[in-house]
């Protein structure tokens, strides 16, 4: 989220994209109709009419799994046509940057794949940089074919309007609308915003999706500036704080990189290989240091490496969410705890994936009611008598009931306050995780292995008087500290890598640092002053990393500090004064002048440039290309390259289930969805009367025509089937799904919810019996977007 949603209102054309905005995320929504109010273009691009298709000027439709080639589509459109913002990609993209002249894309496949002990993975040699000494190799002229213009351009020129409207199903005069509307924010007096949803990551391409976008926006200069960005809307209100905390297993907090077994045997092996040698991440050492420190305290110094050979190290495997629930199907999983999530429900394939959690021997959910995985026993079918596991189900606080800070999909840190007490017996989630340790700590005292780590760990969150932890030091600790004074620090530029300071999570450091005029906590403040008149309310809550609203602001003014939009002005060089002017915290050394700042405007990115082409971080490509989804009605029109070689599947077990392409059994492509009544796997709302009674139904959106040809009517009971299994619900006969025709075929586009389930005040059936257990290799997100299916009238 580069942005944040009050921003959305200086944008002067916005595409919403794999995101239902008007629905899953009203309060966003508000400011793109501010924007649409000052006569922003709105375009939806969405399968479904969706509520904000309903509000856009433009909706194209497409096939779903179809996305990049959708957005290859309009970088062409805008290169081809000489649209793209020059000045801006020149200084600040890695454009003219020279590629090893080895590089090649053939047949939808890159160079250096290889082939390992049956396993699938690139070599990035000739993805990198031709260097002279430490120095990259341009061509400021852009015409080398080695600089990755040429490359992106060569790279995108397959995929004109004719071939992307034969892929994606979408008009070709309404495809040129798009292109055409939102290559026209490539401008410096205009900004083009991009917002986009799980329609967009839950792929087995949904990382290169985002990158398309990312590269969209730096071809027209959309990145940094007020209106513009790349900005995800997260699942619900914490998402963003959930992923800051590591909630991803290749993560420690502040996004550094997992420690792993294998490869790092020392601290300062892990420093030398994880630290680059530029860019904002050469600090890196600073902010692990101050991690060490805050979880093992006057235990970690310098001669025993702050402790590191005490921290749990990653084994390597994949340890994601479809490989752990593989791993129980195999029974090399024997206990599990499951907190804010419902994969019972929520996960694919959940027949099988029920089926993997009977082998487990032990099972604890803390949740606020009885979910489908407490219940997973008792679902429709199975045997009791037969599944060995023991549940466990401690009762949870839902939010009001708790005190602490949330992140929105803004990157706004807030404090909410407890509005009442929990029912019964239940705790708040941070109730459960500390007095836990405290048991096995107290159980470790009987003996054990490798006790040291449990017993010197740092778990002084105790509150005189008050059986809830001290969620103040909690608080503290993950903001940051000096470790001789307790001393709250100011913000992450404090941290030190010889021991003095202490943190949590890095890039969260000054939420807890008390504002001097609202003499609070600046996660808890609440000063509604817009002194900028951008819509900057820079006192309102804290926005990671170090109260900066935009990300990368740098870019908001030319090579010389002139703000590219004088009406818009953002960050701007005062050469009278020496210094920069910015209603924001700065994204750049403000006290360097223009010219110095402009070499390093993406300052987290190791060569300062925002990158149009990937030279690391990506296992599947240094450029998104399109391929199918794993179950497509078609081949892939743009090469032979199939699926993304490189995704997460599952060749045997029970989870390598997948419909042949273009399978007459399975005829229509389907989607899950949400929708306003209920959240996310249902868990909470399917037990508000209210909302039960509104929503009470699961249900299918089918087009008329397909109602027609299977002889059912609105309300009528059908039948749903993919090769995992088949549900039975409601047929909503409406013109929300339509068909399209996509390379001459019609195809059937159907949607569901998946927010049903067998426990509740209402249940119906889980649309993830259905999905494919399938995943992104990068994210390892799984593709819940596009699958196949079969619709037929109920008996």
């Amino acid at each position: 989220m580069t942005n944040h949603f009050v921003d959305y209102r200086n944008a002067d054309v916005v595409l919403i994209i794999g995101s239902n905005t008007a629905e899953n995320h009203p309060m966003g929504m508000k400011w793109v109709m501010k924007a649409k109010e000052r006569g922003a273009k709105l375009i939806a691009v969405d399968p479904r009419v969706s509520k904000s298709a309903s509000m856009c000027h433009v909706h194209a439709r497409l096939r779903p799994g179809t996305d990049i080639a959708f957005i290859n589509g309009m970088i062409n459109y805008i290169i081809e046509n000489d649209l793209w913002f020059k000045e801006y990609v020149l200084n600040y993209t890695n454009a003219s940057f020279l590629i090893h002249p080895d590089y090649k894309c053939e047949d939808g496949v890159f160079s250096g794949l290889t082939h390992i002990d049956g396993k699938l993975s690139y070599d990035t040699t000739t993805w990198q940089y031709q260097m002279d000494g430490d120095q990259i190799k341009k061509d400021p002229t852009l015409q080398d074919p080695n600089c990755v213009f040429q490359i992106l351009k060569k790279h995108v020129s397959r995929y004109d309007i004719k071939t992307v409207c034969q892929i994606t199903g979408t008009p070709e005069d309404t495809y040129r609308k798009v292109c055409e509307m939102f290559a026209s924010s490539g401008k410096p007096d205009k900004s083009g915003c991009v917002i986009y949803g799980m329609g967009i990551t839950m792929h087995s391409v949904g990382t290169q999706n985002a990158r398309a976008l990312c590269i969209l926006q730096l071809l027209l200069g959309n990145m940094g500036i007020p209106g513009g960005g790349v900005n995800p809307q997260r699942g619900e209100q914490n998402v963003q704080g959930s992923t800051d905390m590591a909630m991803l297993h290749g993560n420690l907090p502040g996004y550094l990189g997992m420690v792993y077994a294998s490869k790092h045997k020392t601290l300062a092996e892990y420093i030398e290989k994880e630290t680059p040698k530029t860019g904002y991440w050469s600090n890196k050492p600073k902010f692990f240091i101050s991690q060490l420190k805050a979880w093992y305290g006057d235990k970690a110094t310098k001669e025993n490496d702050f402790c590191f050979d005490w921290l749990p190290k990653h084994d390597g495997k994949n340890r994601s969410f479809m490989s752990l629930i593989d791993y129980m199907a195999k029974g090399e999983i024997k206990g599990c705890f499951i907190t804010g999530q419902n994969p019972a429900v929520g996960g694919p394939s959940t027949v099988q994936a029920n089926k993997a959690l009977e082998n487990l021997d032990w099972l604890v959910v803390y949740d606020i009611f009885e979910i489908e995985t407490a219940a997973f026993w008792k679902r429709p079918g199975a045997d009791p008598s037969k599944i060995k596991t023991e549940v466990f189900l401690l009762p949870a606080a839902m939010s009001f009931e708790k005190e602490g800070s949330i992140t929105n999909s803004g990157r706004w840190m807030q404090w909410r306050y407890k509005a009442v007490n929990p029912p019964g017996e239940a705790k708040s989630d941070l109730w459960i995780a500390y007095n836990l340790f405290k048991a096995i700590r107290k159980e470790y005292q009987s003996g054990g292995k490798f006790t040291d780590a449990i017993f010197n760990l740092t778990w002084d969150y105790d509150k005189p008087g008050d059986e809830e932890p001290d969620i103040e030091k909690v608080a503290a600790e993950i903001n940051g500290y000096e470790v001789a004074t307790k001393k709250v620090i100011p913000g992450f530029a404090s941290l030190a890598d010889d021991g003095s300071t202490a943190c949590g999570n890095w890039c969260l450091s000054g939420y807890w640092y008390e504002d001097p005029d609202a003499k609070v906590p600046a996660c808890k403040r609440r000063i509604n002053k817009d002194p900028s008149g951008m819509g900057v309310f820079p006192q309102y809550s804290f926005a990671w990393p170090a109260n900066r609203r935009i990300a990368y602001n740098r870019c908001s003014a030319d090579p010389a500090g002139n703000p590219w939009n004088p009406k818009k002005p953002y960050a701007r060089w005062d050469a009278v004064a020496g210094k920069w002017i910015i209603p924001d915290v700065p994204d750049f050394k403000a006290t360097e002048p223009p010219e110095v700042s402009a070499k390093d405007a993406f300052i987290m990115s190791e060569d300062g440039h925002g990158r149009l082409f990937a030279v690391k971080g990506l296992s599947d490509g240094p450029l998104p290309e399109h391929y199918e989804p794993f179950e497509s009605p078609f081949k892939n029109l743009i090469s032979k390259q199939q699926n993304n070689p490189m995704a997460l599947i599952f060749k045997d077990g029970m989870f390598k289930q997948l419909a042949e392409i273009g399978s007459d059994k399975y005829p229509c492509v389907a989607i899950t969805i949400h929708v306003v009544e209920h959240y996310q796997s249902g868990a909470t709302t399917r037990n508000c009367p209210s909302l039960a009674e509104i929503s009470a139904h699961m249900f299918v959106n089918i087009s008329p025509k397909l109602a027609q040809k299977i002889g059912v009517k609105n309300g009528d009971d059908v039948i749903v089937e993919s090769v995992r299994g088949q549900i039975t619900c409601k047929a909503a006969v409406n013109g929300v799904c339509v068909p399209l025709i996509v390379n001459g075929k019609e195809i059937e586009v159907i949607s569901m919810p998946y927010s049903w389930g067998f426990m509740g005040l209402t249940t119906g059936a889980s649309a993830n019996d259905l999905t494919p257990f399938v995943g992104d290799p990068n994210s390892n997100i799984p593709e819940y977007k596009a699958f196949l299916c079969n619709v037929r009238k109920a008996n």
